[in-house]
Order: structure tokens, then C-alpha cells, then sequence
């Protein structure tokens, strides 16, 4: 028999297969069953005739095919996010090597040039400093 947590769970692709399957069925008389095994078994009884024990067959089928699918949509989605995080992992890796590369840079040519790397420094320290007055200023 169906519990009310795996039929509520699964409502919308139970639903779905009971419509697709018992067309008699209006969507006023399953909402008003919703949760409820015993009442959705036994509106489907009256209005088809079915059998209590087809109509459980039915939803167990039902239920268990709907959680087959959320765990294959649970499956796809761990991949996606695997795949997510190797590629970001990679990214990452990749920045750092380039970064690490510009910095190596950097420091050989301050090494190589120390008296030109000053007065750039100074030049940028110096512009940096006359621009940050100016916004203050006009504050």
C-alpha cells in the first residue's frame, strides 16, 4: 500500500498517470484526495469500478516510477555539479599558474632594472595620490 509521504511526494506525476490512465477522473475529485490513499482509491473505485487491489497495483507502480526518476534527475544533477567543479577547479588552477607567471615577471625585472621600477613606483604613487585628492576635493 501507498503511504501518504510517497503519495505526496510523487502527487504531481501520480496525478499525471491517473488522468492519463482513468480520464473520468476531474481534477476537483483528485485534489480532494490528495494525500489520502484511501480516499483516492476509493474515488477511482467509484467512478471507474476498478478494483481496490488494480487501483493499488497502480499507484504503487505510479509511486515507485516517479521516485525512479527523481533519483535519475538526483544522479544527473551530482554529475552536472561534478563536472561543475572540475572545471572550476581547473579555472582556478589555471589563474594561478598565470598569476604566479606575472608575478615571476615582475620581480625579475624590478631585479634586473631597480632604479627604473622606483621611479615607476613612485610616478603611480604619485598620480594616485594627486587623483584621490582631486575626488576628495570636489566632495
Amino acid at each position: 500500500m501507498v503511504t501518504r509521504q510517497e503519495l505526496e511526494g510523487q502527487w504531481n506525476q501520480v496525478k499525471g498517470k491517473l488522468q492519463e490512465r482513468w480520464g473520468a477522473l476531474t481534477d476537483d475529485e483528485l485534489q480532494r484526495a490528495k494525500g489520502n490513499a484511501n480516499e483516492l482509491i476509493g474515488v477511482i473505485q467509484q467512478r471507474t469500478g476498478e478494483t481496490r487491489r488494480a487501483v493499488e497495483d497502480f499507484l504503487s507502480t505510479a509511486v515507485q516510477e516517479g521516485s525512479g526518476r527523481a533519483q535519475q534527475a538526483l544522479e544527473t544533477a551530482r554529475e552536472y555539479t561534478d563536472q561543475t567543479m572540475a572545471a572550476a577547479k581547473h579555472a582556478y588552477n589555471e589563474a594561478a599558474v598565470q598569476w604566479n607567471s606575472g608575478v615571476d615577471q615582475a620581480q625579475q625585472m624590478v631585479r634586473r632594472n631597480p632604479m627604473e621600477s622606483l621611479a615607476v613606483a613612485f610616478g603611480a604613487g604619485l598620480i594616485t595620490g594627486v587623483v584621490a585628492g582631486l575626488i576628495l576635493k570636489n566632495r
